[in-house]
């Protein structure tokens, strides 16, 4: 029988749907290809795209954006649209450092948000740290400036596997690679909780919503996943969803889904990215696969944006407190 939320009059649970809107210049960077520095940019041209598709399923989002990004006028006019299309944003750091040192948390969020509202008349209360990077001074930071929610942690134990493939498939010196040494998260984010939880920081708690993971063996099964499954067979990648959505309905947990930018974007799109997985595939077939998962996704569930989700979690009251406990690299 399928779970239902208390506070729900509908037959349907919730999933929350956000997307990171990482940019060309953001990938180059992690990737340490030094042509990132001129900050290419495909913003102008995959948020039209993206507005276009969650128009066609009345779902609204929360856009995780870039501080530096909201620098350049070029980009302007596709960051004002995402809030005025019914959108809400998020900060997620202002240079995308997944290797950001805790003594630059303080800076790397108050730049993102300060931009961020002034650009979009929005101010972020929601945070996700570039990389699902994430650390105590961090969230003493974000309880301190009063944000509502974090949705950094992705609690599965592949954080070390997609570290390691990344590693392999770059030319980052030895620094470079030291400075990445947490990247994608560590062997024991896989024990973090999946369903959402309280972060208590001192006096004040902030609400942590994890993205959710396959129950059972945490596996990540965001559509970035997804696509790169399909590229082995369309069929499989289908399935493998329709189980982790099936698993979470078992397990009563409410589905955190995550987009990237690159889910809109192909090898018609963008050449310089071809080292990231998926980007060999057109961007008609990327969106048709991504227009499929969606579909499964809203007959199952009343998709929100995360900023929804986090009032509807505290409206509940429910949640488990935790401390602070990551350990500085």
């Amino acid at each position: 029988m399928r779970f239902m939320a208390k506070d729900q009059k509908a037959t349907k649970p919730y999933a929350g749907l956000s997307l990171d809107l990482d940019n060309e210049w953001s990938y180059l960077k992690a990737h340490g290809d030094p042509i990132w520095r001129n900050f290419p940019s495909y913003i102008d041209r995959v948020v039209p795209r993206i507005l276009s598709l969650l128009a066609e399923f009345d779902i609204k989002v929360t856009f995780f954006v870039v501080g530096k990004d909201v620098y350049f006028e070029k980009n302007h006019q596709a960051l004002s649209s995402i809030v005025a299309a019914g959108h809400s944003v998020g900060n997620h750091s202002q240079n995308h450092e997944p290797w950001m040192r805790e003594d630059a948390s303080e800076q790397e969020i108050a730049q993102a948000e300060e931009l961020l509202e002034k650009e979009t008349g929005m101010r972020p209360i929601g945070f996700r740290g570039p990389g699902y990077s994430m650390s105590n001074q961090t969230l003493n930071v974000l309880a301190r400036r009063g944000y509502k929610y974090d949705s950094s942690t992705l609690p599965s134990f592949m954080g070390p596997l997609a570290r390691a493939y990344y590693f392999m498939n770059t030319s980052l010196s030895l620094q470079q690679k030291e400075e990445r040494g947490t990247l994608f998260g560590t062997f024991r984010d896989g024990l973090r909780p999946l369903k959402p939880y309280l972060w208590q920081i001192g006096t004040s708690t902030l609400t942590e919503i994890p993205v959710t993971t396959f129950p059972v063996f945490r596996v990540p099964f965001h559509f970035s996943y997804l696509l790169y499954i399909s590229t082995y067979s369309p069929i499989l990648a289908r399935l493998y969803w329709s189980s982790a959505l099936h698993a979470c309905n078992l397990a009563g947990t409410e589905p955190t889904v995550l987009l990237h930018s690159l889910d809109f974007l192909g090898s018609d799109d963008v050449t310089t990215l071809s080292f990231f997985p998926g980007m060999n595939m057109r961007s008609d077939i990327k969106l048709e696969r991504i227009r499929h998962y969606i579909t499964d996704l809203v007959t199952d569930y009343k998709v929100i944006s995360l900023n929804n989700y986090a009032e509807i979690l505290k409206s509940r009251g429910n949640m488990k407190i935790r401390f602070p406990d990551f350990r500085t690299p």
